[in-house]
């Protein structure tokens, strides 16, 4: 059979989360085809059907703009909620 499958993350190393960086990746039969990261700023495709899928996408602004929200919606804001539940803990 067939395993498609979408992962996200954030990465960052300071406190101020200054530098988050979003990756969205996506994967067919364990091998990422496209991939989203916010340092980039566009989707980039890793192979044929990749690389139709990313020039479409970065067509569409909507989309890259909802990709390049994430890092403030999702990372920052699941990183300060994180970062406060070590801080309550010390």
């Amino acid at each position: 059979g067939y395993f498609y499958s979408r992962w996200n993350k954030c990465i960052h190393s300071s406190h101020d989360l200054s530098d988050i960086v979003f990756i969205d990746n996506y994967i067919f039969n364990k091998d990422v085809f496209i991939q989203f990261n916010s340092t980039v700023g566009e989707y980039v495709g890793y192979t044929e059907h990749g690389v139709y899928n990313a020039e479409k996408w970065n067509s569409n602004s909507g989309q890259l703009q909802s990709e390049r929200a994430q890092v403030e919606r999702y990372c920052k804001h699941n990183a300060e909620i994180s970062q406060a539940a070590i801080a309550d803990k010390s």
